[in-house]
């Protein structure tokens, strides 16, 4: 009935969830004593014929105790939702962190709109198992202990009969829970696809139109959307029926109690007090067993997000967690790798198989090959976002893996070939490199990437909203601005998956120049397509199936017939791998 995870989420907050409890059996016990005062009052006014003075104070008396009942309630449910915030909120960041936390990488081979769902509708479902479904299930199994405990020496026949008949509203919620799960889970499955899906259209909404599948792509998400609207109905189904079930046997049970009262009493063989009394307990006998049942479908969908939670946090990345050894500040930065291996998944391809170079301070570094090579998996281990399988990697003759990952990246300023542009200004999407920086420095930046007069010529300049991944902007301009991002971290260490694809020659010309003052007295390492860059690199390397087959300089490698020979012939003189 309790998912042993969720259990353990709501055993870290003991005190909350005792109140809870507290509260819930205080209700309890409060319902029964209503009943036993309400029994005396009205034995006294309409057996005994007592005047209405005698029972002032019982009244009185049980106008405190009603009172009482609904503030426990009322607290009850301020601090069972209370318990469900506290629970989402702290279960939703370690989830986030966790995510962020795995890294680039891992979490690239995690469908994106699956996990905005999980993260965002999925915690949300929790709010219901832990405010509602679980202080029903422990008032459920309190509250008919402690009536039945009271009924027992008065009555022993209502006793036996509240005893029998108890069990068999847990026996259907059961029989009904197996179906109600399996519902549940596939109306859950069907909404992470259908917003994985979702997202993926809206993401190359532009190749659908190009291909013309953009209608195809409709259809297909009507026939998911159908899907999940038939999974939601059957769980409705499955809800209601367990509801009627559990009304049903409640109301019988009830009935059972109180004709069996009835005709005992008709015939003298119980007292008008105790009968009367028994019958008011009866229903709040049945009630919490009722009540669990209208919740018991919101307990399953619980269980069926927590499951995916869960999975996602048990998810392990390749991410590379950092050491706790400082970095202070660098001036210039010195690497070499010494027979690294990488993977992205143990016991997988090996995107690297043993390399060693070494770079000094001020280098630069190109990295050339064929696709899938292992040239941006250079790249990757030095962002940490993967760990060597095997081999060491030294920055300053320290070991990478000893040094505190935010340290690090702080020195590193990587610019990738697709920069990511949020949506915010433009002067926001800049300072990213460092949040405190002036508007003075960011538009200094922004002149040395040749941003500047661009960005002048926006509505608003630094001030214009631009939207998520630079929408309104064109490629060149994303890119300076990344580059200005770049100079604003000022690192003394570069990484460079150049892309200059389809700009034009004078956007071309601006970038040339923007990357120039950029790499001008930083160590660099460049993951070369165009023969421009590679020509001007210190030094060049030539990745084959994760290893290095040539080292040298741009004449150096064209002089022999090698791999680098094949790929500038290949290109004609353009170089673009």
């Amino acid at each position: 009935m309790i998912d042993r995870q969720l259990g353990r989420e709501a055993g870290k907050k003991r005190r909350l969830l005792a109140a809870v409890i507290g509260l819930g059996a205080g209700g309890g016990l409060l319902a029964i004593t209503q009943a036993y005062y309400l029994t005396q009052v009205i034995d006294r006014l309409f057996l005994s014929k007592q005047e209405l003075a005698s029972v002032a104070g019982l009244l009185w008396l049980l106008t405190a105790i009603i009172l009482v009942r609904a503030i426990v309630t009322y607290l009850e449910g301020v601090l069972s939702f209370k318990l469900a915030a506290t629970i989402k909120t702290g279960l939703r960041q370690r989830l986030v962190s966790h995510l962020l936390g795995l890294g680039p990488v891992t979490l690239a081979q995690q469908p994106a709109g699956e996990l905005i769902n999980i993260a965002g509708e999925g915690v949300e479902q929790l709010e219901a198992y832990f405010a509602k479904y679980l202080p029903q299930l422990v008032k459920a199994a309190c509250i008919p202990v402690c009536i039945l405990l009271v009924v027992w020496p008065l009555d022993l026949t209502s006793a036996l009969l509240l005893l029998v008949t108890a069990p068999m509203i847990p026996v259907f919620m059961l029989l009904i829970g197996k179906l109600a799960e399996k519902q549940n889970r596939r109306q859950w499955e069907t909404l992470n696809s259908l917003s994985a899906h979702f997202l993926d259209v809206l993401s190359g909404l532009m190749t659908l139109k190009l291909f013309g599948r953009s209608i195809e792509q409709a259809s297909i998400i009507a026939r998911v959307s159908k899907e999940f609207r038939d999974a939601t109905l059957n769980v409705l189904k499955v809800a209601f029926l367990s509801a009627l079930a559990l009304e049903l046997v409640a109301t019988i049970s009830t009935a059972l109690v109180a004709v069996t009262v009835g005709l005992r009493l008709l015939y003298g063989e119980i007292e008008f007090s105790q009968a009367f009394f028994v019958l008011l307990l009866a229903p709040e006998y049945y009630l919490p067993l009722r009540l669990l049942g209208t919740q018991f479908h919101a307990g399953m969908a619980g269980k069926a997000a927590a499951a995916d939670i869960f999975r996602l946090l048990r998810l392990s990345g390749s991410q590379a967690a950092g050491g706790s050894a400082p970095l202070p500040r660098q001036q210039q930065i010195a690497l070499a790798f010494r027979d690294v291996y990488a993977e992205y998944q143990p016991g997988g391809r090996q995107a690297l198989r043993g390399i060693s170079f070494s770079l000094d301070a001020g280098q630069h570094l190109a990295i050339v090959g064929p696709s899938g090579a292992g040239k941006s998996t250079v790249a990757a281990l030095l962002l940490n976002f993967i760990t060597p399988a095997a081999g060491d990697i030294v920055v300053n003759g320290k070991l990478l893996q000893g040094l505190s990952s935010d340290d690090w990246l702080r020195q590193v300023a990587f610019v990738p070939q697709r920069p990511h542009l949020f949506q915010g200004s433009v002067a926001d999407n800049i300072r990213l490199a460092q949040p405190d920086a002036a508007l003075a420095e960011i538009i200094r930046a922004a002149k040395a990437a040749g941003a500047h007069d661009f960005i002048e010529r926006l509505p608003a300049g630094y001030d214009t909203l631009i939207g998520e991944g630079g929408q309104g902007l064109s490629g060149g301009e994303c890119q300076r601005l990344a580059i200005a991002r770049a100079l604003l971290q000022d690192a003394p260490l570069v990484i460079l998956d150049e892309a200059a694809r389809g700009l034009d020659v004078h956007s071309q010309a601006v970038l040339d120049k923007a990357l120039a003052r950029l790499l001008a007295g930083r160590t660099a390492i460049i993951i070369a397509h165009r023969l421009s860059t590679v020509r001007q690199a210190d030094k060049v390397i030539v990745l084959a199936d994760g290893q290095i087959s040539e080292t040298g300089t741009h004449a150096e490698l064209l002089a022999r017939p090698g791999l680098y020979w094949q790929l500038v012939g290949a290109s004609k003189g353009g170089y673009d791998v």
